[in-house]
């Protein structure tokens, strides 16, 4: 799959299709993390999430749903939870805002290089139903929380996905990125319904870096988590094999910030690490998706 700027667009699709644009960024200086996402479902009904940490401590959420919108060609013109992002530059630049009741952003995303695609065939998105792609972006710009006005120069990841996920196939999902001034890894991984061990999983991963295209798929990614008492992360290790003979590239990541969000049937433990990387400290996003328990 070719990622080109009309792949880019919201799909209008009915039934229980569904797509997502997704934007994450960290600023270790700052101690600023947030996620900020966009759903469209079912071509006419927005959906909008922001989560903003400042330090440790959760500095703001905000969620909507069930947001008529008119116009589905671009996702200029749909907006929810306060979001509202402006395309700059297809696939290279966007102006990212948001306003809340205690924060508000306003950003400039930029994308050093090309997106990486996750096809069809990849075993992630034939397991979980969902097509898209990935991005490593670079932001800047200031955050208001709490009456505080933060400068944000910090690295981060654009990320789109489409399909229609089967949750009744799905145990859990987990989206991982570690963000670093040249460079930066993304993994995402998907149990089946009934997985109890890691190793049943179906990884995918991606080494960003500079020049063009700016990305390498991983052969044997591997990721190991360390959880609390409650079922959240609290750290992780990644192991990339770039071919099965090698070599493996490692990274670390520990626990900075975290909370989670009930979604119905499901739930949302969102958090950020600090990462080591081959002499690299860097942040990123750890996002787990799971069934509650009986649902």
């Amino acid at each position: 799959m070719s990622v080109s700027a009309d792949l880019d667009a919201p799909r209008a699709d009915g039934g229980g299709f569904s797509d997502a644009l997704t934007i994450s960024f960290g600023d270790l200086a700052a101690g600023l993390h947030g996620t900020v996402r966009l759903g469209l479902a079912g071509g006419s009904s927005a959906s909008g999430l922001v989560v903003l940490f400042d330090g440790a401590e959760v500095g703001a959420i905000a969620a909507e749903s069930s947001v008529a919108v008119d116009d589905v060609s671009t996702w200029d013109a749909i907006g929810a939870a306060g979001i509202d992002v402006e395309t700059l530059e297809p696939l290279r630049a966007w102006r990212l805002s948001f306003a809340g009741e205690s924060a508000s952003l306003d950003l400039e995303v930029h994308a050093p290089g090309q997106p990486c695609p996750l096809e069809e065939s990849d075993p992630v998105a034939s397991l979980g139903g969902m097509s898209g792609f990935e991005q490593r972006v670079r932001v800047e710009g200031t955050a208001q929380i709490a009456g505080r006005r933060i400068q944000v120069a910090g690295q981060g990841q654009r990320g789109r996905s489409w399909g229609q996920p089967d949750w009744t196939r799905i145990e859990r999902t987990r989206a991982v990125g570690a963000w670093f001034d040249d460079t930066a890894l993304s993994v995402s991984a998907i149990a089946p319904s009934g997985a109890r061990d890691h190793g049943a999983e179906a990884l995918s991963a991606v080494v960003f870096a500079e020049g063009e295209p700016g990305w390498t798929r991983v052969e044997d990614p591997r990721l190991s988590t360390t959880f609390d008492a409650s079922g959240r992360q609290r750290n992780a290790t990644l192991e990339l094999w770039m071919t099965d003979d090698g070599p493996v590239r490692r990274a670390a990541g520990e626990i900075i910030c975290g909370t989670t969000i009930p979604l119905g049937r499901l739930r949302l433990d969102c958090s950020f690490l600090r990462w080591r990387f081959e002499g690299r400290e860097g942040t990123g996003r750890y996002d787990m998706v799971s069934r509650e328990p009986g649902a």
